[in-house]
């Protein structure tokens, strides 16, 4: 590990480059394969380091997929959860785009005097 130092080499930036040249060639970048490439070239380099450069430039690693169960029922599509209301229901989604509404008028008491304030237009 010394003997990369001195030599100037950079651990993260050759992990970067050896994934850069695998996705080019179509291939997944993994942790194991990088370890064998940069070992050719004589750089040392732990799985969780590779792991962790790799979730930084964004490669997420795919999950392993289930086989099927006989008999098991195929998982639901997932609904965003909704808050009660008085009149209907809101998502999720409403509330958090109310709360970007609330930030840009300063606060949730001068975004409710603006809705009032629209009410009574409206009305």
């Amino acid at each position: 590990m010394a003997e990369a130092k001195k030599a100037g080499v950079n651990k993260s930036e050759e992990i970067r480059t050896i994934a850069g040249e695998m996705r080019l060639k179509g291939e997944k970048p993994r942790p194991v394969a990088i370890i064998a490439a940069l070992q050719k070239r004589g750089i040392t380099v732990s799985s969780p380091q590779v792991s962790i450069v790799l979730k930084n430039m964004g490669f997420r690693p795919t999950r392993g997929q289930k086989s099927a169960a006989v008999g098991r029922k195929p998982a639901a599509a997932k609904q965003p959860p909704v808050v009660a209301a008085r009149h209907g229901s809101v998502t999720i989604e409403d509330v958090l785009a109310a709360k970007k509404v609330a930030q840009q008028l300063g606060g949730t008491d001068r975004a409710l005097e603006a809705l009032a304030a629209l009410k009574r237009i409206e009305s």
